[in-house]
C-alpha cells in the first residue's frame, strides 16, 4: 500500500524531529544528566515514534474506507496497527 505524497511528507517531517530529540538524549546521556530529565525524553522520543505509525496506519484504514481493498490488504493493516499497540 503506498500512502499519499502529504502523509509521506507528514511523516518525514515527524521522524526529523525525532531524530532531533535523539540527538539530544546523546547529549543528555553524555552530559551525565539526571536521569529523570532522561526518561522524560525518551517518553517525548517513543510517543512522536508511535504517532508517526498511527499517521501511517489512519491514512491506510482512509484508504481501505474509501474503496475496494482486497481482504488481504486489509489484514496486512490490522496486523500493522498491532505492532504500534
Amino acid at each position: 500500500m503506498q500512502f499519499p505524497e502529504d502523509i509521506s511528507q507528514d511523516v518525514i517531517h515527524r521522524l526529523r524531529r525525532v531524530e532531533g530529540q535523539i540527538r539530544g538524549l546523546e547529549k543528555l546521556v553524555e552530559q551525565r544528566a539526571e536521569c529523570r530529565d532522561i526518561v522524560i525524553q525518551l517518553a517525548a522520543a517513543k510517543a512522536a515514534l508511535d504517532r508517526a505509525g498511527f499517521k501511517l496506519v489512519a491514512a491506510g484504514i482512509r484508504q481501505c474506507a474509501v474503496g475496494d481493498t482486497p481482504a488481504e490488504e486489509v489484514a496486512q493493516l490490522e496486523e500493522l496497527f498491532m505492532k504500534l499497540s
